[in-house]
């Protein structure tokens, strides 16, 4: 095992070129999913000017245990994982849109992943989804962060039954974004599936429209 697991893997894009996009999209796969696969949530937003960026995990898994185990039993994975997304804003950056414009968005294991990410860096994003996610850690972790989101847009959309996702710690991940600084909107479905409906895609397609402007 390499100290950067996910270092090597492929990046799948769709939408505009970075040089040209209005914004940018990160969208972060599920455990045991495929980059493509959230590609195809991108297509559901009806945008051609937005550039989707959809990084691939090695082996379909960004960190081998929950998200609930202790951090050091999803290590090197996770800070691999981490330092993916890290490169990947920098990439966006360079190619001239800035964060501001950037929107993470995962599902499931993904959603966590993009949410711990933007809570180590907390700043001024386009936006921040999590799709079924919450922060990682075991349970009594305190959740110590510095910095501020600056009003950046973070959506929590999680059923109240999740089997993966314990809702106390969706409402506790959104109260932790709360204290960065962040306008958080949290929605919990009853009775919803491990799934993403048809209201969290209206949430984003407005959040992107906010983002890139009108059409």
């Amino acid at each position: 095992m390499t100290d950067d697991p996910h270092g090597d893997q492929p990046v799948e894009t769709a939408g505009a070129e970075l040089s040209t996009a209005s914004a940018a999209m990160i969208l972060v796969h599920g455990r045991g999913a495929r980059a493509r696969g959230m590609l195809d949530l991108a297509n559901q937003l009806g945008r051609d000017d937005v550039a989707y960026l959809a990084p691939q995990a090695n082996r379909g898994t960004w960190y081998p245990q929950s998200f609930l185990a202790p951090t050091e039993a999803n290590q090197p994975h996770l800070d691999s994982a981490l330092s993916l997304l890290e490169d990947l804003t920098k990439r966006i950056e360079n190619e001239g849109i800035p964060l501001e414009r950037t929107i993470l968005l995962g599902f499931s294991q993904g959603g966590c992943l993009s949410t711990e990410f933007a809570a180590r860096n907390a700043r001024r994003y386009g936006g921040v989804v999590a799709l079924s996610g919450g922060l990682i850690g075991p349970e009594g972790t305190d959740f110590a962060y510095e910095g501020s989101m600056e009003g950046t847009p973070v959506f929590f959309g999680c059923s109240d039954r999740d089997p993966h996702i314990p809702l106390e710690r969706v409402r506790e991940s959104a109260a932790v974004f709360e204290g960065l600084e962040a306008d958080v909107t949290e929605r919990i479905y009853e009775g919803m599936g491990h799934t993403v409906n048809e209201d969290e895609l209206a949430y984003v397609r407005d959040l992107v429209a906010s983002v890139a402007g009108g059409e």
